[in-house]
């Protein structure tokens, strides 16, 4: 678990716009503030993903990822049911959510993380992260901070210590209003 100091520091990096790399479920993962289009691009442009993918935000608590989000109280209940955990939800966006996010979706891929380095960090940050996982296109997904650096060098800000569940795959993302696994 990284120590008080480390969460500052990648809060920091973070509200600078920078881009960290942190352990998550399954993989590492690159996040960034998702408010600041630089960062995500940064993410995008290291990654070689079209943005029209769209990302995933996690968080730490519901309430930081309800501006983001636009779903009716009672919808959130049921999926809330599964959190926090390893499912990723693709629910309705705010007006807000910006295409950069969403893919130009009006839906975005949500997750209230059980990671406790990830959760910790989001808890840190104050709100939700970007989430996607630490590799290039068509390269396995990175489950260490070695195999961070060696994909991507110095062109992160930071690389967060801490261990995947190394059994575990990608977390499964389901659809919020037909309950269709879209991975899983």
């Amino acid at each position: 678990m990284p120590t008080a100091f480390q969460l500052r520091q990648a809060r920091d990096t973070i509200h600078a716009g920078g881009v960290v790399a942190y352990p998550t479920e399954a993989v590492f993962g690159l996040g960034c503030d998702p408010e600041n289009e630089d960062a995500v691009q940064k993410i995008l442009t290291l990654k070689q993903r079209d943005w029209r993918k769209g990302l995933i935000l996690i968080a730490a608590t519901v309430d930081q990822i309800r501006p983001w989000i636009n779903l009716p109280q009672e919808a959130l209940a049921p999926i809330s049911a599964y959190w926090p955990g390893p499912v990723t939800w693709v629910v309705p966006a705010s007006a807000g959510a910006p295409d950069w996010i969403t893919g130009g979706r009006k839906e975005i891929a949500v997750r209230i993380t059980a990671h406790p380095v990830a959760a910790a960090l989001a808890a840190t940050f104050g709100g939700a992260l970007v989430s996607t996982s630490a590799n290039p296109a068509a390269a396995p997904p990175a489950r260490g901070p070695l195999t961070v650096r060696h994909y991507f060098g110095q062109h992160l800000d930071l690389i967060m210590s801490g261990e995947v569940n190394h059994g575990a795959q990608p977390t499964p993302i389901r659809h919020w209003r037909t309950g269709e696994w879209l991975r899983s």
